[in-house]
């Protein structure tokens, strides 16, 4: 994650958009606490995506690799305008890779105001499709307005066993599904993501729970299952943390592709 993009010509905003209810309720500039924003492939949704990485998360999960985001006082302070000005220097770019916008973070709904005005913005004024990446905790934090102008939403389900849950993130599951259950009733496309972590949610159990519920849903259009790593270590010891997985190995592709073939047996498209 950066600040600085790659030079682009710029392109011009499309068309003036409408103000969003929360700019309209508030009636003064969208402001959040950004920590950077950059032009990502594959990771953050289909094609190439302008990505927002907002500062502030409620979790603090164990093998998090950018725990610089944790905080929203580390983040700059940032406008909804100056955000928007600099996605729409990419809109064309982005347009022929068949791309568009995510918010991330940290956790985008911790400030749901300023997520819900770029959302907005960049799907009516640059007419952009967009993408939200949450853990699903501060869900019910989500307005509909904020998730009609959401074209995907990627959700964390970090565990489906309670117990490894809190462990692995310091909160407690039910928000997550709670969550998930209105996407499914609100027919939002989700993409499901999934981390694997050898002796914490490699269980047997807790992956079948975790591919049952998201085949129970009915929107989840594929499932991440990502092999846990270690490359934000540093980072924890940059910042005076210890990282609790140091002495714990990364899955081999044989238990990757086990996990995967479980949420396949579900009916769903695990990569």
């Amino acid at each position: 994650m950066t600040t600085l993009l790659p030079s682009a010509a710029a392109t011009p905003a499309r068309t003036s958009a409408p103000a969003s209810a929360a700019a309209a309720a508030t009636r003064r500039p969208a402001v959040g606490s950004v920590h950077s924003w950059d032009l990502s492939t594959g990771v953050d949704g289909p094609g190439t995506r302008f990505v927002t990485f907002l500062s502030g998360c409620p979790l603090t999960c164990l093998y998090c690799h950018n725990p610089d985001t944790w905080r929203m006082r580390d983040g700059r302070r940032t406008t909804a305008d100056e955000i928007v000005t600099e996605a729409g220097k990419y809109t064309r770019f982005i347009d022929a890779a068949g791309g568009g916008t995510t918010i991330s973070g940290g956790e985008p709904l911790l400030q749901p105001v300023f997520t819900g005005e770029l959302l907005h913005r960049f799907k009516h004024e640059l007419g952009l499709h967009t993408a939200l990446d949450t853990s699903g905790f501060l869900g019910a934090r989500a307005t509909d307005a904020l998730l009609r102008d959401t074209d995907f939403v990627l959700l964390d389900i970090k565990s489906w066993d309670r117990t490894t849950y809190r462990k692995v993130t310091g909160r407690p599951l039910q928000p997550t599904l709670d969550f998930a259950r209105r996407l499914a009733d609100l027919g939002k496309e989700v993409h499901v993501r999934f981390v694997l972590v050898p002796g914490l949610t490699d269980d047997p159990a807790n992956i079948e729970g975790v591919a049952a519920f998201a085949s129970s849903l009915g929107n989840v259009g594929r499932v991440d299952v990502l092999p846990f790593h270690k490359l934000g270590e540093a980072k924890w010891r940059a910042l005076g943390r210890t990282f609790a997985l140091h002495d714990t190995p990364c899955p081999t592709p044989e238990q990757t592709a086990l996990a995967r073939s479980v949420f396949a047996a579900h009916g769903l498209h695990a990569v």
